[in-house]
């Protein structure tokens, strides 16, 4: 490299020395800040008073470049002066912990090629976040700084940025930074099934970037002006508490507003059509606003309404997002147009544009990375082990095989023979709980066995052949009973191997390699005597269950035959917590072709759901059932066939389902619930064609009342308590006289004690719409999460909508009520087919109480016995006045499918108190 470059290098750090740390501002507790390539000191950022630490503690390969001199001016900040290089190997990762475990993260990296090689190359390589690609970068100015940004959450207390070789060039990098947020912020957006990659974050008006420490968390907040605009300012302090998403003040103290007209319009370009996106727009009033001025706006995305009506708050931050993703343009452009009442022009402060990023690939067991981490470690390997260790499955570890079959992926076979391995065997190894195969022989391992080799319980292999290992062959070992080959030649144990050892030896069940014999050969005899014996009484007994088994077959092939369709029932015995002893019902077996004969081949389709067709039935005795056929491309297999059948077997109360019987005849899988005749609430509401007449305020309380004590029994009826976690309008059916029932119990968790309080999950299911916001942030179910969804319920029954209403601009059902609110008129919220019959004192309970249900955080919400008070009390005025008319609608199908609208939802505080 040319002198010149060498000395403009040395002279940026030199000066970059110059600043003292000491008077820099403490960095941010967490913060992880590399300067890749940069072997030297560590230094302070001046921008920021950032603490940047060389990589050489996070990765162990690549080479270190400096940027060509010709590219380096005083605009090139110091992080871009040198970089990383990866020539050697398809994936090389960084490692970056701790990482503070369920916390939401933001990592950056950086980009500049400035010719280092002297090449002037056009370069394409990936890069992954932990097992998932992340993005694809495309270096083709050597100039240029480019940026690849991403939030996601924290599923272990590490997480990895891997830059994987395409075949586009050699791989570089020239940051990395890891910043974590403290108060779950965009918890909307990152779960453990999906991050969001950043497009542009934008600040309207300013003149410089924003980050830390303006910004706590360092999101780059870029300037964005325009000829067109006029630039308002404040030195006020702007309150960002109750936003999600927390834009900073130094963000929100300034804002753009048009120089003439009422329109405001800003635009932005994605990468590709099918980018999914999110937008957040970010809004506050920096005026205070006297007399009868008044800052009303829409805002329509494309052409299209998007949210209308919006009027910022003064000096708080507020704004609206996008609760789903959005695509199919290569151009959006918002426009905000002032109503005709509003007598200021629009303004913005702010807005974000993030993509979504699938997380489709499963990472390894927790355990077995943390275990294999500290292996690495402790015996300083420098082999490929960097990433996860099984996947991607293209990048596996050398020396492992994995199991895929599982969720997680288990870690099952390791291979470290011939590796240089000294000292003792380290007690990481205990953690791999699903390994099979373990090769740790031709090493220099000393000391005695470990006894904690023996809590591998799956092992088939252990090799610890040609070590100089010493002492006993531990007893643990004989917990070991699906060991097969157990090689522990060319050491130098003394005294006798264990007893069951030797017996599993003798008899063939265990290949036991050793350099002398320890095994006791009178105990062999006897245990070959023993094993002849038990051989012998073994075979008596198989004969005698493959003569049962055939006879059995033959008895059921039969019955498989006949047309009939009575079954000799089997009795059921099931807990009551009301009666306070068991009691039994009759729980009926069907084939499949008594099922065909109930349903006349399956003739009449009733509903359709995850699980698959619901057809309608008739026994014998002239009973109609509901038949739930299981379908072969059904997500849902048998895990939720048996967890319904198991927790509909297990309960009984006259607002939950019964089920009359079950099948499980070959493929078939399905269960027979008592027939609801009028179908479900969510038909009713929607009113399906069927419906005669509409869902009178009376009946509505009392369907809630229903479907509420019907919760209110599986969580503290039952023993242990049972959250349903797929409360919706279209899983409470309602029988011939209305009376309410709650149905599918496919998704439903139970506690493992009475002292739980929640339940740990690795995925979140449920019905968008109906899933609460905490489970979907922390995966904990708790009571709680059940009670959301009921307040969603709730607020159907009131207004008469789904929970995401269609149309410009989609919301959730939540976040319109909070716009109705603030003009405090219940007729705008009231469903308008009841045309008024209600009493207002009672809706505005109804709606008191279903916003409580929706709280956030999900502390704030009542428990669904204080729901059951409530309702009771709102109903006996109803009653009392009888507003409650029984409908009767002949023939009525129920229907099971699932709404997938989308919506936008507005931030700000939690929705205020109607009161």
């Amino acid at each position: 490299m040319a002198s010149s470059s060498w000395c403009l290098v040395a002279l940026f750090f030199a000066i970059a020395a110059t600043i003292p740390a000491a008077h820099g501002q403490s960095p941010q507790a967490g913060f992880i800040s590399i300067d890749c390539g940069n072997s030297k000191s560590d230094y302070v950022d001046h921008s920021t008073s950032l603490t940047y630490v060389s990589d050489d503690r996070f990765i162990d390969v690549g080479s270190d470049f400096y940027i060509q001199s010709n590219y380096i001016n005083s605009s090139v900040p110091t992080l871009q002066l040198n970089l990383r290089s990866f020539p050697d190997g398809l994936r090389n990762c960084y490692t970056l912990k701790p990482v503070p475990q369920n916390s939401t993260y933001l990592v950056r990296a950086t980009f500049m090629y400035g010719n280092y090689d002297g090449k002037n190359s056009q370069i394409q390589f990936d890069l992954h976040i932990g097992v998932n690609h992340w993005k694809t970068m495309n270096i083709s100015d050597p100039s240029a700084i480019y940026t690849a940004e991403a939030l996601s959450l924290a599923t272990a207390n590490s997480t990895s940025v891997c830059l994987v070789n395409t075949g586009g060039g050699t791989p570089f990098i020239s940051s990395l930074e890891l910043r974590p947020f403290e108060n779950g912020d965009y918890r909307e957006y990152v779960n453990a099934s999906q991050s969001v990659v950043l497009v542009t974050r934008r600040n309207m008006g300013a003149s410089d970037s924003v980050r830390f420490p303006d910004d706590p968390y360092d999101r780059v907040w870029k300037p964005l002006t325009d000829p067109s605009w006029s630039i308002l300012s404040s030195i006020s302090t702007v309150n960002n508490s109750g936003n999600m998403f927390e834009p900073p003040s130094a963000v929100m103290q300034t804002a753009v507003t048009p120089v003439s007209g009422s329109q405001l319009a800003f635009s932005w370009d994605s990468v590709s059509l099918d980018d999914e996106l999110y937008t957040i727009l970010h809004f506050t009033e920096l005026q205070k606003l006297t007399g009868n001025a008044t800052r009303v706006f829409n805002i329509n995305r494309n052409g299209h309404l998007w949210y209308i009506s919006y009027s910022p708050p003064y000096r708080s931050a507020g704004g609206m997002h996008d609760i789903v993703p959005f695509k199919g343009s290569s151009r959006y452009e918002y426009v905000l147009n002032a109503t005709s009442d509003s007598t200021l022009p629009p303004i913005i402060n702010a807005f974000e544009v993030y993509s979504l990023m699938q997380l489709t690939q499963a990472a390894t067991d927790s355990g077995d990375v943390d275990a294999m981490m500290a292996i690495k470690s402790h015996y300083q390997l420098k082999r490929n082990w960097m990433g996860d260790p099984c996947a991607p499955k293209a990048y596996i570890w050398d020396g492992l095989n994995c199991s895929y079959n599982t969720d997680p992926p288990r870690i099952t076979n390791i291979n470290l023979t011939s590796t240089g391995l000294t000292g003792e065997i380290y007690i990481s190894f205990a953690m791999l709980e699903a390994v099979k195969y373990l090769d740790l022989s031709h090493n220099n391992f000393s000391g005695a066995i470990p006894d904690f080799l023996g809590s591998l319980s799956s092992l088939v292999v252990l090799d610890l052949s040609f070590n100089n290992l010493t002492g006993t062959v531990p007893d643990s070992l004989e917990n070991l009973v699906s060991l097969q080959i157990l090689n522990l030649a060319g050491n130098n144990f003394n005294g006798s191997v264990p007893e069951k050892l030797c017996k599993r030896s003798d008899a063939g069940l265990l290949t036991l390699r050793l350099d002398k014999n320890g095994c006791n050969k009178a105990s062999s005899s006897r245990s070959k005597i023993a094993i002849i014996v038990i051989i012998a009484a073994v075979s008596g007994l198989l004969l005698l269950v493959v003569i049962l088994v055939t006879v059995v077959w033959n008895i059921r092939k039969q019955q498989g035959r006949s047309s009939n369709t009575s079954v000799q029932p089997r009795s059921v015995v099931v807990y009551s917590q009301q009666r306070e002893h068991q009691i039994s019902f009759e729980s009926r077996q069907f084939t499949y072709t008594q099922l065909e004969n109930i349903t006349n081949k399956f003739t009449t389709v009733i509903g359709k759901g995850g699980f698959g067709m619901v057809y309608h039935g008739c026994l014998e005795t002239g009973k109609q059932v509901a038949i739930k056929m299981r379908s072969v491309s059904s997500p849902q297999g048998m895990k939720e066939f048996l967890a319904e059948a198991q927790n509909l077997t297990k309960i009984y109360h006259r607002n939950l389902v019964s089920l009359v019987g079950y099948c499980m005849d070959g493929n078939c899988l399905a269960l027979v619930y008592e027939y609801m005749k009028q179908g479900s609430l969510r038909d009713h509401l929607r009113v399906k064609a069927g419906c005669a007449k509409v869902l009178s305020w009376g009946q509505r309380l009392q369907i809630a009342l229903d479907a509420a004590q019907g919760l209110d029994y599986l969580h503290k009826g039952c023993k242990p308590p049972i959250i349903h976690r797929d409360v919706k309008s279209s899983n409470i059916l309602l029988s011939e006289e209305l009376e309410a029932k709650i149905g599918d119990f496919g998704l439903s968790k139970s506690f493992h004690s009475d002292e739980q309080t929640y339940v740990s999950t690795g995925t979140v299911v449920g019905t968008p719409g109906y899933i609460d916001p905490e489970y979907h942030q922390n995966y904990q179910l708790t009571e709680k999460s059940d009670v959301y969804s009921f307040g969603v319920v709730l607020l159907e029954l009131i207004t008469g909508r789904p929970p995401i209403v269609p149309g410009p601009g989609n919301v959730h059902i939540v976040k319109l009520i909070a716009t109705s609110l603030s003009r405090g008129c219940i007729e705008e919220i009231m469903d308008e087919t009841l045309q008024g019959e209600y009493d207002a004192t009672s809706a505005w309970k109804i709606l008191d109480l279903a916003l409580r249900c929706t709280a956030d955080p999900g502390s704030q919400r009542p428990t669904m016995f204080e729901v059951v008070t409530q309702l009771k009390s709102c109903l006996k005025p109803e009653i009392a006045s009888d507003r409650s008319d029984i409908i009767y609608i002949e023939g009525f199908n129920m229907s099971r499918e699932i709404s997938s609208e989308m919506g936008a939802s507005l931030l700000g505080p939690t929705v205020p108190s109607i009161r």
